[in-house]
């Protein structure tokens, strides 16, 4: 579950020299996922998540989000030292020994996974990572889950992981029982490739 996260909309705050916090925040629609998150870990978040808004300096627009954080922990500070060594989040070395759950695949892609319907695809964006950090992905959701991928330059959006149309039946049939309600959009209805 915090491997999906991390690796997805997550965000581990340095909080002192060995400490960090698990951030979650989703747009209003999703509401119902950062309390299903905070749920997962009932012993390192307390109260309630947070209501916010936010307006894009460019564009004006509001953005209206939720927002929970975790108690600080020097064990969130050892996970923040592995994805995110230089201060910026990175995908590590050993994913494939860390990614290892469908779980934690179906997490990550909840946060950031699509699905395009008309042609039958999913993305898995990876956000500002190294082409060589991508391959570290794409290699372990391969060794892992067997399930073959090619990696796409989205430019502005970063790298992001292409599975053609009968990876994607099989992606989403590994997934699938862990994938909220919520998200059935980013899903195929068929199940055989």
């Amino acid at each position: 579950m915090l491997i999906g996260t991390v690796l997805g909309a997550g965000f581990l705050q340095k909080t002192g020299a060995k400490n960090a916090r698990l951030r979650l925040e989703h747009g209003n629609e999703q509401k119902e996922y950062v309390f299903w998150k905070a749920a997962q870990f009932p012993r390192l978040f307390q109260g309630a998540p947070s209501y916010l808004e936010r307006v894009h300096p460019k564009s004006g627009a509001t953005y209206k989000y939720w927002r929970h954080q975790s108690n600080t922990t020097p064990e969130f500070g050892k996970w923040r030292v592995l994805f995110y060594p230089t201060g910026k989040k990175s995908i590590p070395q050993n994913l494939t020994h860390l990614l290892s759950n469908p779980l934690a695949l179906a997490v990550w892609y909840m946060d950031d996974g699509y699905y395009y319907d008309r042609d039958k695809v999913s993305y898995l964006y990876l956000g500002r990572v190294s082409e060589k950090e991508a391959q570290i992905a794409q290699n372990a959701i391969e060794k892992n889950f067997h399930l073959t991928s090619r990696i796409y330059d989205k430019k502005k959006k970063g790298f992001a992981l292409y599975f053609p149309r009968k990876e994607t039946v099989r992606l989403h049939n590994t997934i699938r029982k862990h994938v909220l309600p919520l998200f059935s959009y980013k899903l195929t209805t068929s199940l055989t490739p």
